[in-house]
C-alpha cells in the first residue's frame, strides 16, 4: 500500500548557446521539472514531468502541480503504482476535459507514476528494470545521440562518436536541398556499425513526405521519424510506409492505450516511440513496450529532458529488451547530468545500467541551486 505524505517539485531552467532546432521551433532554454515523493514511512522516488517545449510551459505544469494534481495525489491510497496511474487519471479526467489541456493532465500524472515506480523499487531494495521484469535483465543497452542540429551536424557527430556513441539522429525537414546535403554528408562518413537516423518531427505535409521518404531512405537510414503529422490518417502513414525503403518511427506525439494498440497493430511505424513523461509513465510505457517488441517492432522511448526522464527510458527499455535503442539528447543541457547523479557515460556504443535501487540516481539539488526558479511542497493532511 502507498499512502503519499510529501510531495516537492523543483522547476529548473538554465540557457544555452545553441537552441535545439526543429521543423517547429526552436528549443532556446531547457528547463527541467522534477518531483520528489515521500510515502508516509519516509521512503522516497524521484519523477520528471515533460516540459521542453513550448519554452515555457513548465510553468504552466507547476501550477497545475500545485492546484490540481497534488492535492488530488494525496487525498488517496493506492495499492501500487499502476493502481496510482489509473485512479488519478480517472479522477482528473473530467478536470483534463474541462480544461483543454489533457497533455499537460498527462505528463504532470506520468511523472508522478515515474516517482511512485522510483519509489516503490527503493523499497523493495531493486532496481527499476528488476522491479519490472521480475527478474535478471541486462546490464546495459545500445544507445544513439539525438537532438543534432543540421547546421552543426557534422561536429556534433565528430564529439558524439568520442564519447562513445555508435549511432546519430539529425533533424530535417528544413528545406530538400538542406536535409539531401546534411543526410548525405553525414552518411558518407558513417564507420563500420555505425547507423544514422533523422527526425522531421512532424515537419512535412503529405506531398513532400512522399518525395522526402523516397529521396532520404535511399541513404540507408535506421529510420524516418515523424514525416507527418501524428495525427494524420491511417491511410496517409500507410501510403508512406510503402514509399520508404526504411521503417518509420513515432509515437512521442500518441496517448491512450487505444492508440498505441492501433499504431502498433496497423504496422506502419515499424518503430514505436512513446514518451513516458508526456502520456503513461511507466505503467503505461512498459506495457507499449512490450507490446510493440512481440509485436515485432522496435522500441525506442523518446526523451528530450533531465537525467531523471532518461534514466527512467533506459530501465524501461532494458526491462521490456530488444530490439531498440534509447535516445539521448546530446545537445547542451547543464542539467541533464546535474540532475542525475552519477550520470552513466556511453562507451562502444551502450548506455550501462546502475545498478543503485530504483532508478539508480539522485539529481544534486545543491549543485543544480543556480538554476532552481520555483520549488514548492505539498503535504497529506492525514
Amino acid at each position: 500500500m502507498i499512502k503519499i505524505a510529501r510531495i516537492e517539485a523543483f522547476l529548473f531552467r538554465a540557457e544555452v548557446q545553441e537552441p535545439v532546432k526543429t521543423s517547429f521551433g526552436s528549443i532556446p532554454r531547457r528547463s527541467a521539472l522534477l518531483l520528489r515523493v515521500e510515502d508516509k514511512d519516509g521512503a522516497h522516488g524521484w519523477g520528471e514531468i515533460w516540459c521542453n517545449f513550448p519554452p515555457f510551459s513548465a510553468d504552466n505544469k507547476m501550477r497545475l502541480l500545485e492546484t490540481v494534481i497534488c492535492p488530488a495525489a494525496l487525498s488517496g491510497s493506492y495499492l501500487d503504482p499502476p493502481d496510482a496511474w489509473h485512479a488519478l487519471s480517472a479522477r482528473v479526467h473530467r478536470w483534463a476535459i474541462q480544461s483543454a489541456e489533457p497533455g499537460p493532465f498527462a505528463a504532470c500524472i506520468g511523472g508522478l507514476d515515474l516517482a511512485l515506480w522510483d519509489l516503490a523499487a527503493r523499497r523493495e531494495n531493486k532496481t527499476l528494470r528488476s522491479m519490472l521484469r521480475g527478474k535478471a535483465t541486462v546490464d546495459s543497452i545500445p544507445v544513439y545521440a539525438s537532438g543534432l542540429n543540421p547546421d552543426t551536424a557534422q561536429d556534433a557527430v565528430a564529439r558524439c562518436r568520442e564519447a562513445g556513441f555508435r549511432a546519430f539522429k539529425v533533424k530535417v525537414a528544413f528545406g530538400s536541398e538542406i536535409d539531401t546535403r546534411v543526410v548525405s554528408g553525414l552518411a558518407r562518413d558513417l564507420r563500420d556499425g555505425e547507423r544514422l537516423m533523422v527526425d522531421a518531427n512532424q515537419g512535412w505535409d503529405l506531398v513532400e513526405a512522399r518525395r522526402s521518404v523516397r529521396r532520404l531512405g535511399e541513404y540507408g537510414l535506421g529510420w524516418i521519424e515523424e514525416p507527418i503529422a501524428a495525427d494524420r490518417p491511417a491511410s496517409e502513414w500507410a501510403e508512406l510506409a510503402l514509399l520508404s525503403a526504411v521503417p518509420l518511427a513515432g509515437g512521442e506525439n500518441v496517448m491512450g492505450y487505444d492508440a498505441f494498440a492501433t499504431l502498433i497493430e496497423r504496422g506502419h511505424h515499424g518503430v514505436i516511440q512513446p514518451d513516458m513523461l508526456k502520456w503513461g509513465g511507466v505503467t503505461g510505457a512498459y506495457a507499449v513496450g512490450r507490446e510493440a517488441v512481440m509485436k515485432g517492432r522496435s522500441y525506442c522511448p523518446h526523451w528530450l529532458g533531465s537525467g531523471i526522464g532518461l534514466l527512467a527510458a533506459a530501465q524501461v527499455l532494458a526491462a521490456v529488451g530488444g530490439p531498440g535503442m534509447l535516445e539521448h539528447d546530446v545537445m547542451e543541457n547543464p542539467l541533464r547530468e546535474a540532475l542525475g547523479q552519477p550520470f552513466p557515460r556511453v562507451k562502444d556504443g551502450m548506455f550501462p545500467m546502475p545498478n543503485g535501487l530504483g532508478l539508480g540516481l539522485e539529481p544534486d539539488i545543491k549543485a543544480s541551486a543556480g538554476w532552481l526558479l520555483n520549488r514548492a511542497e505539498y503535504r497529506s493532511s492525514d
